[in-house]
């Protein structure tokens, strides 16, 4: 068994090899709060939590770190704009942010560091790398020297002579337009903090490579992020970690945008789809099939009807599964094992849409075996199918989606008890050989939001996914 992960700085898979045997490190760029989640950012953590669950499933005992940055230059101007505190802004979107990983069903990190309570490891770095040789002070600032490090732009292979770094307002005194701020000096009204160089606030760079060093120690495994991250933030924390003396991160993982009209979904643009508004539209347990389904590097395009396909594509599995336990009389257990053709998918890179074709091809299978009234193949193939939607985080009968299943319970005794009264007259017209009437019904009744199915046992119905 090797797990095998796509690394940008190789531009190449590459077999996973931990720097400590059974455990693996990750650090991933969680959520800049200076608004509430898209489902555009909320698909980076839900791509590294099925990472996660991969990781631990194949028995490695994961540390996983996703940090919150709660200062930077949006944040601070929208505190002037609506002239509220800027840690004000920061708490209430990271609970929307936490809301949503939550609502998605992504495991809760190892530990969440928030960026503005590691000054002094932020210090600490740079000093180190002033003292190196790194790094200097100007005018209130603190900049890396991007000429010092022979190795910069080696994860985004740009050449130097033709880079144009970005630059915020008030960053003056560089020796080289295309060095970058690690430390900012204090402006009026802004929130500052005290260091050797002068009061100020710290670059977003230098944020995660201290808190990378204080959480995961000079080498880690897996650095993770949207892919829009890899010039200028994490070129800049390599070169700020390494220069320090810190090996850093040994892979590079990067997952890809949800993009609209193909543009990468983003509040400035205007085309953002909130997380929040979202799940009170879908379930969330489609939405995560939705956006966690896609193979993690490459596009989503987002529209009602690929999110309609989603719905349908889920709604066969979740049907299957509640017809087994109905002809077994009691919820299947999972599996102890998932079946080799998905461990070989996931193996490969995280390969979620070949490991959900095996999933689908076992529904099918065990659709077969109801159909042939053979119900221990039936059973033996839902139990497959759990522990697969399981390690994706996607099995409707865990206790993780209960809530979801049991909301509204006593409304649906009621629903039963009308549809069936309906169904009776639609056997009825069928007895009677009235096909008009009887497609008429099963039409009402489908556009009413309800899924009929006729099996041997009768006609049954199950509510669609929205």
């Amino acid at each position: 068994m090797t797990i095998r992960l796509y690394d940008t700085s190789a531009r190449q898979i590459r077999d996973f090899s931990p720097l400590k045997p059974g455990c693996v490190s990750i650090y991933l760029c969680g959520a800049t709060v200076q608004a509430a989640p898209h489902i555009g950012h909320i698909r980076s953590g839900l791509n590294f939590d099925i990472m996660r669950r991969w990781f631990a499933y194949r028995g490695y005992d994961v540390t996983f770190i996703r940090n919150v940055t709660d200062i930077d230059d949006k944040i601070i101007q929208k505190s002037a704009d609506q002239n509220r505190p800027w840690w004000s802004i920061g708490y209430e979107n990271e609970r929307a942010f936490n809301a949503g990983y939550d609502a998605l069903g992504c495991l809760p990190p190892t530990y969440e560091p928030r960026a503005t309570g590691h000054v002094p490891e932020m210090i600490e770095m740079m000093r180190g790398l002033i003292e190196r040789g790194h790094a200097y002070a100007a005018e209130g600032n603190v900049y890396f020297d991007v000429r010092s490090f022979p190795d910069y732009l080696s994860l985004s292979h740009q050449d130097i002579d033709e880079l144009r770094q970005p630059s915020g307002e008030g960053e003056t005194g560089k020796r080289d337009p295309r060095d970058f701020a690690l430390w900012k000096a204090t402006k009026p009204g802004e929130p500052d903090w005290e260091t050797p160089w002068g009061r100020g606030r710290p670059g977003w760079h230098l944020e995660c490579s201290a808190m990378a060093h204080k959480y995961l120690g000079e080498a880690f495994d897996v650095h993770g992020g949207g892919l829009d991250l890899v010039f200028p933030h994490h070129e800049n924390e390599i070169a700020q970690a390494k220069a320090y003396g810190d090996e850093f991160a040994r892979y590079w993982v990067h997952n890809a945008w949800v993009t609209m009209a193909g543009e990468k979904m983003s509040k400035s643009l205007g085309n953002s789809v909130l997380v929040s508004e979202m799940v009170q539209r879908w379930k969330p347990i489609v939405l995560r099939y939705y956006l966690g389904t896609p193979h993690y590097r490459s596009m989503i395009e987002y529209s009602e009807a690929a999110l309609d396909e989603a719905s349908a594509a889920f709604g066969r599995i979740t049907g299957f599964l509640t017809r087994v336990c109905e002809k077994a009389g009691t919820t299947i257990e999972p599996a102890p094992e998932v079946p080799l053709a998905f461990a070989e998918a996931m193996d490969d890179d995280l390969g979620v849409p070949q490991a959900l074709s095996v999933i689908h091809t076992t529904v099918r299978q065990g659709n077969s075996a109801l159909a042939a009234d053979d119900k221990e193949t039936a059973i033996a193939r839902a139990a497959e199918v759990r522990v697969m939607l399981g390690v994706l985080g996607l099995d409707p009968l865990d206790a993780q989606w209960v809530g979801d299943a049991e909301e509204g319970e006593d409304l649906h005794g009621a629903v039963d008890s009308l549809v069936r009264l309906v169904l009776q007259q639609r056997e009825a017209a069928r007895a009677r050989k009235d096909w008009a009437t009887a497609d008429g019904i099963r039409d009402q009744l489908q556009q009413s939001g309800l899924v009929i199915e006729d099996g041997p046992d009768g006609p049954r119905w199950t509510l669609g996914q929205r």
